[in-house]
């Protein structure tokens, strides 16, 4: 591992437990055991550095989606995949998952517009074309938006679910999660709406 990647992926950590504005460079240079110059050599601002962040964090799943995208397989077989692949990223990236949640809290503006067309644009548009094929809904933006949110919030629940009447060990299993959603997914978008 080079040590611009192990930059990033001590940053990655960092500004997942601390937040954007909670995360310093003069912390991230601390924790690599380098000097603050040698981590600005690397990248010019704490704003590079955290979209560059984003970028490994997502680049190691990134082929995956991508696989999914690229299969020559029915809509509905691409959005299955898609979704078991988005709860397994979610539920074994731990870093990833945290600091994504981090940044919607946060809600920046300018981080947000960096996220969607620096990061996540191309896997939107994707989903979005997926959803086309199977809906007849003009909300095809707002369809994906729920797929990505559905899973997203399933994972996030776990600590709280296993504490609620009806838990089951079951419930946090990947495949089970996956399927969950699929059929909940499959039987809204495929209604109009």
């Amino acid at each position: 591992m080079s040590s611009k990647e192990y930059i990033l992926q001590t940053a990655v950590t960092l500004f997942s437990k601390q937040g954007f504005s909670g995360m310093s460079m003069r912390d991230l240079a601390k924790s690599v055991n380098m000097s603050t110059s040698a981590v600005y050599h690397h990248f010019p601002n704490k704003q590079a550095l955290y979209l560059d962040a984003v970028h490994f964090a997502f680049a190691k799943q990134a082929s995956a989606f991508d696989e999914v995208w690229q299969a020559e397989l029915a809509a509905d077989e691409k959005l299955s995949r898609f979704v078991s692949c988005l709860v397994r990223v979610l539920s074994t990236d731990v870093d990833f998952r945290r600091l994504m949640q981090r940044e919607l809290l946060d809600a920046d503006d300018g981080r947000m517009q960096l996220l969607a067309k620096e990061v996540f644009q191309e896997q939107f548009c994707h989903l979005m074309a997926v959803i086309e094929q199977l809906s007849e809904s003009r909300q095809v933006h707002f369809s994906a938006l729920s797929v990505i949110a559905l899973v997203c919030d399933i994972i996030q629940m776990q600590p709280l679910s296993r504490h609620l009447p009806g838990w089951q060990a079951e419930h946090e299993q990947l495949d089970f999660i996956a399927e969950h959603v699929l059929n909940l997914l499959m039987n809204g978008i495929k209604s109009k709406g």
